[in-house]
């Protein structure tokens, strides 16, 4: 594999087909959760985040095998957040990738408890991964629970409702995206370097700065993306965030200024990295990745 989209390919369809391996089996066929855990599970993605782990794993020199759990649980609490982020008490979208929200497909008390029970069963998938060390599977569940809740990405998510029609600052909407976006993305870099024998305080603390700058990058061009893509080619609405009255990157600092600090904010990432060794070239390219994309 010559290039990360190649690898991005590849890591797509190994946690595709693992996570189909997490979905409980309803025991109720009357009875939809289920099938609405199934049905927000497998309705696509790009699927980043676990594919930042499998990337920040092989870089460090562990195998695949030890960390499809932890990109599972990633990619799980992911969802359950775009579940909940979708309801009509919070950004209130119909579609989701290209097709109806959950609760859309469903209901919206079923997309409430889809959201809540996939949070619980990352945290079980996490729980059981018997190839890591269990003293090493409680750091893990430590990191995680921690970018998911009231110091991370729920945080985060409440900085935005309230910033809904206000006009914030560099420093303020930074704040807000290293919560809502860069605390998941965080512990994505994190909780696999968590396992990894050859990992150093000095190396934790250049993953940990390469994984703030490229939080920030994803929402930029997130944000980006948001307004100068089609609906079709967003799966979603074009514009939505606009439509609410968000605060976004484009919004406060113009289209060339918001590129202009994507690629600053990678260059950050790079410059994290310029004492580790080639094998870490794979983090550095996935930089390059989420920087010049275009979904």
């Amino acid at each position: 594999m010559n290039s990360f989209t190649e690898r991005q390919h590849y890591y797509c369809d190994r946690i595709n087909k693992k996570l189909l391996d997490t979905i409980p089996q309803s025991e109720q066929p009357n009875v939809s959760l289920q099938a609405a855990m199934h049905y927000s599970l497998t309705v696509g993605g790009k699927r980043i985040r676990p594919s930042l782990v499998y990337a920040t794993g092989e870089a460090l020199q562990l195998p695949l095998d030890d960390l499809d759990d932890v990109a599972c649980a990633v990619e799980i609490i992911h969802t359950y957040s775009l579940v909940h982020d979708d309801l009509p008490a919070m950004d209130d979208d119909d579609i989701r990738r290209g097709k109806p929200t959950c609760h859309k497909q469903f209901d919206e008390a079923t997309a409430i408890l889809a959201g809540d029970a996939l949070q619980a069963l990352a945290f079980e998938v996490l729980s059981k991964a018997t190839t890591v060390p269990a003293e090493i599977r409680l750091k893990m569940i430590a990191e995680l629970a921690h970018a998911s809740g009231h110091a991370g990405m729920a945080y985060g998510q409440a900085i935005d409702l309230a910033a809904v029609g206000k006009a914030l600052t560099l420093e303020q909407l930074e704040l807000m995206h290293r919560h809502k976006t860069g605390a998941l993305i965080r512990a994505c870099v994190i909780t696999p370097a968590l396992n990894a024998s050859n990992t150093t305080p000095e190396l934790m603390h250049q993953l940990s700065q390469y994984a703030d700058a490229i939080g920030l990058a994803f929402q930029i061009i997130d944000d980006i993306l948001d307004i100068t893509s089609d609906t079709e080619t967003l799966g979603k609405q074009q514009g939505a965030d606009v439509a609410l009255g968000k605060p976004t990157y484009p919004a406060l600092l113009g289209l060339d200024g918001a590129h202009a600090h994507a690629r600053q904010c990678h260059l950050t990432a790079l410059k994290s990295l310029e004492k580790c060794p080639k094998q870490f070239d794979i983090l550095r390219d996935l930089s390059s990745y989420i920087i010049n994309r275009s979904y």
